[in-house]
């Protein structure tokens, strides 16, 4: 389950912080909220895919930290990208 390179380029360069911005901490939390929303899709369709719901959490917990890394470095950023991507926290 991963994004198509369409995508991925699409959100790149919504989110890029400069015009060669492709590992920024912006970019990487939008690319894992896009890649857990189809898996939280793929899962409503097979709840007894217990692999891909291990990837889901592993997916969450990785954009949580990138998540705590940018508050603590930037926070306007931050609170920028958590309107932006429609994120609760």
């Amino acid at each position: 389950m991963s994004l198509d390179k369409g995508t991925k380029d699409e959100i790149t360069k919504k989110f890029q912080l400069h015009e060669k911005d492709t590992g920024s901490a912006d970019v990487q939390i939008a690319i894992l909220t896009e890649r857990i929303a189809e898996l939280t899709e793929h899962l409503k369709l097979a709840p007894k895919d217990h692999g891909s719901r291990l990837a889901l959490l592993k997916l969450v917990g990785q954009r949580r930290k990138l998540l705590d890394y940018l508050n603590s470095t930037d926070t306007k950023r931050y609170q920028s990208l958590i309107v932006k991507l429609n994120l609760r926290k």
